[in-house]
């Protein structure tokens, strides 16, 4: 048995799904558009520099979460799925996991966006396990507030080993290993695998990669 794991926003989906949820909300009224935009930029940057704060960040990216029933953030997120989701999985990314299903590979999407907003799309990908942040709740209601490690940077690293830990698994249980990913962030768990594979990879992966002599593919088309 073989292990493929997926990063999910710019890598399986041709966008980032946080963001479309943002712009969702900012539609529909939720959010202030001049205060998100704002606020988003200043965090992208710091992603694209590798000098994100992961904790602040999330404070800005769960707070939403925090302020409606799960009753309408589960009907918001149906609607979601339609309009901002589907129409940027591409033919190729869908063909991507296909490849590995059919060869019997334990598959999974580790991401570091959270599993209220990534979980639907996992599915919709047809991929068993999803290794994301988890958005903390009480009854159902989230509090904004992450729980448990983030699956970002190394925290991708003691996430998946922890996923394998609680299947009996360890790195070694598999023949070869895959990991697919579009960010430099993502360096440390594409350390880990037999396989890595930039994926529309940004500068300074693109750049390891060469160096490397890593995979590099698109699935955009």
């Amino acid at each position: 048995m073989n292990l493929a794991l997926f990063d999910l926003d710019n890598t399986l989906l041709a966008g980032d799904s946080d963001f479309e949820w943002a712009q969702f909300l900012i539609a529909k009224g939720v959010l202030d558009a001049e205060l998100h935009a704002a606020m988003n930029e200043t965090f992208f940057q710091q992603y694209k520099e590798g000098t994100l704060d992961i904790h602040e960040f999330l404070d800005f990216q769960l707070a939403p979460l925090a302020r409606h029933s799960r009753a309408e953030l589960d009907a918001w997120h149906a609607e979601f799925m339609t309009m901002r989701i589907r129409p940027i999985i591409t033919a190729t990314a869908r063909e991507r996991v296909a490849h590995h299903a059919a060869k019997g590979d334990l598959l999974a999407i580790v991401t570091a966006t959270n599993s209220f907003v990534t979980g639907p799309i996992c599915r919709e990908l047809g991929i068993p396990h999803l290794i994301a942040t988890v958005p903390a709740q009480t009854d159902g209601i989230f509090s904004g507030q992450p729980r448990g490690l983030p699956s970002f940077r190394e925290g991708k690293v003691a996430r998946v080993e922890a996923w394998l830990e609680s299947l009996g698994l360890w790195w070694g249980s598999f023949g070869e290993s895959w990991f697919y990913s579009d960010s430099h962030n993502d360096l440390p768990l594409l350390e880990k695998v037999t396989h890595p594979v930039a994926v529309d990879a940004d500068d300074t992966l693109k750049a390891t990669a060469e160096a490397r002599g890593w995979l590099r593919m698109s699935l955009r088309s």
